[in-house]
């Protein structure tokens, strides 16, 4: 009797378990093998890349314009001004008049490895070969300065994309080049002299770098 109750409980279970079978797929269907796949995770939109600015903000109006070339006093400072609006006329003339001391006395002194981050490739050749001319002749060379009298920026601008820069400096120095054994071959070492040069300085307008570079001189 007991055996016959376990019977009915196996059957009866087994019909709920196919009413319940059948309910699912009436809900769920039927594979077909046509069905669409389901990501469980979709990928998300990418968002696209924000425009490269430059680092001294340059504007794209700007950019697209053609570049004007150097000109002078104030109608270059501006145009350099417009390309790169970080640019300071006094402070750039404070470090140019630092620049240049340290650049003639490094010259006069043979240190091409002070020298060599200030210039640019071809005005570090045109100084290092002079330096090595001096070094083959055995004579050393001497330069004071005594004053920095004037300091002006004579032309500015951009070109190619680089910021350029020439100043107008009006010096007072002493400058002796003397033989191996001491004696004067030229200048005078006791005389000061008035030179009036020209440096031109240049700057990528787009680089991270702040440091200007001399890239051409020339003497009145």
């Amino acid at each position: 009797m007991e055996n016959n109750f376990q019977f009915l409980d196996i059957i009866l279970f087994a019909g709920v378990a196919g009413f319940l079978l059948f309910r699912l797929r009436s809900v769920l269907g039927r594979r077909t093998g046509n069905e669409r796949r389901r990501d469980l995770f979709p990928p998300r939109p990418v968002a696209p890349p924000p425009p490269a600015t430059s680092p001294f903000n340059v504007a794209p109006a700007n950019t697209a314009q053609p570049e004007p070339g150097p000109v002078t006093g104030k109608q270059g400072v501006t145009a350099l001004q417009a390309a790169d609006p970080s640019f300071n006329p006094d402070a750039f003339l404070a470090g140019a008049r630092a620049a240049f001391e340290m650049i003639v006395k490094a010259f006069a002194a043979g240190d091409t490895a002070t020298l060599q981050p200030l210039l640019s490739p071809e005005v570090f050749t045109a100084f290092s070969d002079s330096i090595r001319a001096r070094q083959a002749a055995k004579e050393t060379h001497e330069t004071k300065i005594v004053a920095i009298k004037v300091a002006v920026i004579e032309r500015a601008g951009v070109e190619n994309g680089n910021g350029l820069v020439t100043v107008k400096l009006v010096t007072d120095q002493i400058n002796a080049s003397r033989a191996a054994d001491g004696t004067v071959v030229e200048g005078d070492a006791d005389k000061v002299i008035e030179k009036t040069d020209y440096w031109t300085f240049s700057r990528p307008l787009k680089s991270r770098n702040p440091n200007w570079i001399l890239v051409a001189t020339h003497s009145a």
